[in-house]
């Protein structure tokens, strides 16, 4: 009988990427994923792109590269994503991630041993929490409200159990849609430099906001380096060329870069370069005013089917950007129940809430509905479906 690594049997499989397998079947509308519009890509300026970095520079596009990134898109990464957030950085700051989750992965390499204590926001993105259980760290909800996290209950665990790092997602956070406040977020720098703790700031939505004012990173209010910011070009460019950063104080992404070197040695040059030429040539700033509009009008759209077609029970969150909205039914609801339903019955999909808590039994009542990746339509017939399957469930 084969047998296996504790690590490994400790986690299981994404319900995202199982709910991915759904996908399959033509007649399911998902609300299940995280992806971008998929009219939100640009073939044409991508292949364009792609033509002339491997017409003009074939030997560097296809050969080994350093572990530290493709130079050109680090410093792109400075001029055209730090410095418009007000953010300070050299090369010796950055390094290119295959993936703004192996820049997770790479924070917990580097910081967390087997047993520690990390803090979490409660729900929070279920793959960190596969991976805390892969390395058997002892995870400690933080309460969320309204503003995020809330930083009262971040101080009082930080006192009470000595953890050495806390991750967030403050902008549009996975799975809820929540924005923390501009004052959490200064607070939060404080804590983590009082506490000697690594906070790690996870901000792959940041630039997907359809209402309302930017607020500054958390980082910005970083004076003791205990911040590390992970950026991703996977819902701005493509979630395809898997490439995200790591922006770190010089003494952390030495670390960084000796963990990386163990698991990938490099991302892949060429999308890097695809990925340097995209913000040198100045096109991002024109995408994200092109796509914003299409994504608030869906954003608009599920709000209005959630109002028309599900229960009045239901409480949701009301985002001002990113690709999700979370629901709430009340206690002894159960969504994993109701996904059976829907997708046999209805044929439509969601998340269930639940994996997104750190005790499951947490967030049975809950669960994630994605807006970004259907149309208007397709939006109002999955939420009548939806709407349909509450009603069997019920």
């Amino acid at each position: 009988m084969l047998k296996f690594a504790d690590r490994v049997e400790r986690v299981n499989p994404s319900v995202v990427r199982e709910i991915f397998k759904l996908m399959a079947d033509p007649e399911i509308i998902s609300f299940g994923g995280g992806s971008p519009a998929t009219e939100s890509f640009e073939p044409d300026v991508i292949g364009e792109i792609t033509a002339e970095l491997l017409a003009g520079q074939p030997d560097l596009m296809l050969q080994y590269g350093t572990t530290e990134g493709w130079n050109p898109l680090r410093d792109a990464y400075i001029e055209h994503i730090a410095k418009p957030k007000g953010l300070d950085f050299e090369r010796g700051n950055i390094i290119v991630t295959t993936g703004s989750t192996q820049g997770i992965s790479l924070s917990i390499d580097a910081f967390v041993n087997e047993g520690d204590t990390v803090l979490v926001e409660s729900p929070t993105f279920l793959a960190t929490l596969m991976m805390f259980a892969k390395v058997n760290a002892k995870v400690v909800a933080v309460d969320v409200d309204s503003e995020g996290m809330n930083t009262d209950d971040l101080a009082a665990k930080l006192e009470s159990t000595g953890a050495r790092l806390v991750y967030t997602i403050p902008t549009f956070q996975n799975p809820t849609g929540l924005t923390l406040s501009r004052e959490r977020r200064k607070e939060v720098a404080r804590l983590a430099a009082l506490h000697d703790a690594i906070v790690i700031e996870d901000d792959p939505y940041c630039d997907l906001r359809y209402a309302g004012e930017s607020l500054p990173t958390i980082k910005s209010f970083d004076e003791a380096g205990n911040v590390v910011l992970l950026n991703s070009f996977s819902k701005t460019v493509s979630p395809g060329l898997r490439v995200g950063t790591v922006a770190a104080s010089a003494e952390i992404i030495p670390k960084f870069v000796v963990a990386k070197q163990c698991s990938d040695t490099h991302t892949a040059i060429l999308p890097q370069a695809i990925c340097a030429e995209y913000l040198n040539r100045g096109l991002l700033p024109g995408h994200l005013e092109r796509t914003a509009p299409m994504y608030k009008e869906r954003l608009d759209a599920m709000l209005a089917y959630i109002e028309k077609y599900l229960p009045a029970e239901a409480e949701y969150t009301r985002p001002e950007g990113g690709v999700f909205i979370w629901l709430t039914m009340p206690s002894g609801f159960d969504a994993q129940e109701l996904l059976v339903i829907a997708t046999r019955e209805y044929k439509v999909a969601f998340v269930p809430g639940a994996p997104f808590y750190a005790n499951p039994a947490d967030g049975k009542n809950t669960l994630r509905l994605n807006f970004s990746g259907a149309t208007p339509d397709k939006i109002e017939e999955g939420m009548r479906r939806l709407g349909e399957a509450f009603k069997a469930y019920l």
